[in-house]
């Protein structure tokens, strides 16, 4: 079960596996793209006295250890996964709102051109390109 190996992770790093830390692991892991907003909804299922700051806390304390992972997929607040899952970037359709999950090897030769002409390293984990799913561009072509 993954929360054995979330266990071991918190142990290893010198911290305990509470309540809160599980029940926000497993709605990050249930929810895969959620906003503390969206975190605190899916806890609150469970732990009716968890609070948004709890979330927050417990969200950036899992993030520093390397457990969950942000991305901002607009202007709204960040959204998280779990950092296993960590490399690939974001597509968001503007019209649906879907986000499609790509391999950051798609991104490549933007990549080394980047790091080439400027010497920026880039992480394209971390944010979102914006456009239109095929759902969407198929029905916008076909209106």
């Amino acid at each position: 079960m993954v929360t054995t190996d979330w266990k071991k992770d918190l142990r290893e790093r010198g911290y305990r596996l509470t309540p809160q830390r599980q029940l926000v692991l497993e709605a990050v892991d249930t929810l895969e793209h959620a906003t503390p907003d969206d975190i605190l909804t899916e806890v609150r299922r469970t732990a009716s006295g968890v609070n948004i700051s709890t979330v927050y806390r417990t969200l950036e304390l899992l993030e520093e250890l390397g457990l969950v992972s942000h991305a901002h997929l607009g202007h709204g607040a960040p959204t998280y996964h779990l950092a296993d899952r960590h490399h690939h970037m974001h597509l968001v359709c503007r019209d649906c709102g879907s986000v499609i999950e790509a391999d950051v090897s798609v991104a490549q030769p933007l990549i080394d051109g980047l790091r080439q002409q400027f010497g920026f390293d880039t992480d394209m984990k971390h944010f979102a390109i914006f456009g239109r799913c095929a759902d969407c561009a198929g029905s916008a072509a076909g209106g």
